[in-house]
């Protein structure tokens, strides 16, 4: 997958893609991530790319020509993902980002991100992109950190990326629920044992005694998201003795 990221902060991304996963999903080859500042792309010589807003109030606004000028840029350097890559405006106005948006995204061959800055986007850039999205009901500085965070939670849908092919169908959300409490060695710690089903060997138990601990943590923790999952019969009947 390539990823393009249009941001006048190249920079920001130095740390979180330069280590850990993200990192090795490079190295691989199965992610290649490129970066293009729209400063770059401004039309005057003291390299402008906002100014204040017409009708008055604070701050200021981001130009539409130079995101244009960038944006366009990028699509005609990779004409070859023309017809499956997406455009993506991070803005706290799009709908906000799930785990099933990270299955989806994770089909497309590229996307490319505008990250926005200072008070906001021109109206007229929002169509540049093919959608809106958000991380949640906040406002940040930047489109920056929005876009780390999508990035890393599609990266981790794409074949290779994760040491084991199963790590990802066991995330939380990415079946509907939360994921199952994990342990590992010591078998006790200051008088907590680790649940016998786990050391029995017994697959199939196993198997069964985390599906419902997905389903008890998610009616203790995330009621909500049980409201759009389609449950079994045997599944509602747990759920009723809880």
């Amino acid at each position: 997958m390539r990823i393009d990221m249009v941001t006048l902060f190249p920079e920001m991304f130095a740390g979180p893609f330069g280590d850990s996963i993200t990192k090795r999903a490079v190295e691989n080859g199965i992610l290649d991530i490129h970066f293009t500042n729209f400063r770059d792309f401004s039309f005057d010589k003291h390299k402008h790319v906002d100014d204040s807003p017409f009708g008055g109030g604070a701050g200021m606004v981001l130009k539409p020509e130079p995101m244009y000028r960038a944006v366009r840029d990028v699509l005609a350097r990779t004409e070859e993902f023309t017809g499956n890559r997406r455009v993506l405006i991070m803005d706290p106005s799009g709908p906000v980002f799930t785990q099933e948006k990270a299955k989806e995204l994770a089909q497309y061959d590229q996307l490319v991100f505008i990250c926005g800055h200072y008070e906001g986007f021109d109206a007229r850039i929002y169509p540049l992109a093919d959608e809106a999205i958000s991380i949640g009901d906040f406002v940040l500085t930047g489109g920056e950190l929005p876009a780390m965070v999508i990035t890393d939670a599609v990266s981790r849908m794409l074949p290779g990326v994760l040491g084991d092919e199963d790590s990802a169908p066991t995330d939380s959300f990415y079946d509907g629920l939360l994921e199952f409490p994990q342990y590992t060695r010591p078998r006790e710690f200051e008088g907590m044992a680790v649940p016998e089903v786990l050391l029995s060997g017994d697959h199939a138990k196993i198997r069964e005694w985390r599906h419902k601990e997905s389903l008890r943590m998610t009616k203790e923790k995330r009621p909500d998201l049980l409201e759009k999952k389609e449950l079994s019969e045997k599944d509602k009947e747990f759920l009723r003795d809880l």
